[in-house]
């Protein structure tokens, strides 16, 4: 009997050997997944911001090996700060803050991500006496924030209809949620300057409004992720995994619009909205989200329509010539060197199925 025991413990260890050599590295010790922050230029995460929501909701990110921590942070200047200050690694922001780091404080800020396209708008009441820009005059007009982006679109655009922003219309500001819809109830803002999805939530909320919109403003690259230079120099991975989860989240959402909705609900329960029954939920937060749905597909179109995320330097081009127009900057900088320089950069994010991200979508398992 001792002697068995003892020819079998070599054969014993042996199997364990064998079995621990036939199991993937990964199972014996996984690796930890490294930590990463993305400074959003917005207050809430709603709805509204699917293509950065989703990829932690369907793993995306964690699937690239990284824990991702979304930091709503106000504007998107102040998301660029919380970056350039190292206490974000990346920032969803308004293009023109990209334009305006490196061109006005020489700030390596790269685009890794071109997502949408300017969708801002002044909406005023729609039974309102305001029928064009030039009404605006001697008017006041509520924003997010006085360092939002889009008041370098505005200010532009009430130039080229013969008004001084300086002079002619007062800036409020008044963040998101209720106050916006009320300042326009009560008359104490005769117009809102927002992005669109925020406009569609005022919408949601019984504001019944006249959009006035630039000509050109879709012409125009917008919301943008961006890092420093230093970062994709450190890790150009990094950067291209963090991007691949938003175009995945992109598709997902654009081919289930619905299924989004009710993902993010289930995983940022807090941002439902009430006072209404379920299929009226669902159609106030698809309205919300549509808007930006429609920036991120005509933002794929205006930089070539091929790779998600794909920044083209013609439109960051015409962007800066609409900032020194505007006076929000005051000297050009080359569009190319905005714009991330990693060889390959858009392929690799592109590198994976978007037929079955689509039919993931389809299948919408909440």
């Amino acid at each position: 009997m001792l002697l068995a025991r003892a020819i079998r413990k070599p054969a014993v260890i042996l199997t364990t050997l064998l079995a621990l050599a036939a199991t993937p590295l990964c199972a014996q010790q996984a690796k930890p997944l490294k930590k990463v922050r993305v400074a959003v230029g917005t207050s809430v995460l709603n709805v509204g911001y699917p293509m950065l929501t989703l990829p932690i909701t369907l793993g995306y990110w964690k699937a690239e090996g990284y824990d991702v921590e979304l930091m709503p942070v106000g504007a998107s200047l102040q998301a660029l700060q919380q970056m350039v200050a190292n206490n974000a690694d990346f920032a969803q922001v308004n293009a023109s803050v990209v334009v305006q780091a490196n061109s006005k404080n020489n700030l390596p800020v790269r685009v890794i991500m071109g997502n949408g396209v300017i969708d801002w708008s002044i909406t005023v009441d729609a039974d309102g006496s305001i029928k064009s820009v030039k009404d605006l005059k001697g008017k006041t007009v509520g924003v997010f924030s006085l360092a939002t982006g889009g008041i370098a679109y505005f200010n532009n655009f009430l130039r080229a209809n013969g008004l001084d922003p300086t002079k002619d219309v007062d800036l409020v500001p008044l963040g998101l949620g209720a106050p916006p819809v009320e300042a326009m109830k009560s008359k104490k803002v005769d117009g809102l300057l927002y992005w669109a999805a925020a406009q569609a939530v005022f919408e949601n909320n019984g504001l019944k409004l006249r959009k006035l919109v630039g000509d050109d403003w879709r012409s125009y690259p917008d919301y943008s992720l961006a890092t420093m230079q230093g970062t994709l120099d450190k890790d150009p991975d990094l950067a291209i995994g963090i991007a691949r989860g938003v175009a995945k989240a992109t598709i997902y959402a654009l081919a289930n619009p619905e299924c989004a909705v009710k993902l993010h609900w289930q995983h940022y329960p807090s941002t439902k909205p009430t006072g209404a029954d379920e299929a009226t939920l669902v159609k106030w937060d698809l309205n919300a989200q549509q808007a930006q749905l429609d920036s991120l597909a005509e933002g794929f179109k205006l930089n070539g329509g091929k790779l998600w995320g794909a920044a083209d330097p013609a439109g960051f081009e015409r962007l800066i010539q609409l900032l020194i127009e505007a006076k929000q900057i005051d000297k050009p900088v080359p569009a190319p060197s905005l714009i991330v320089k990693t060889p390959d950069f858009f392929e690799k994010v592109n590198a994976f199925d978007p037929k079955a991200i689509e039919a993931d979508a389809k299948a919408c398992k909440v």
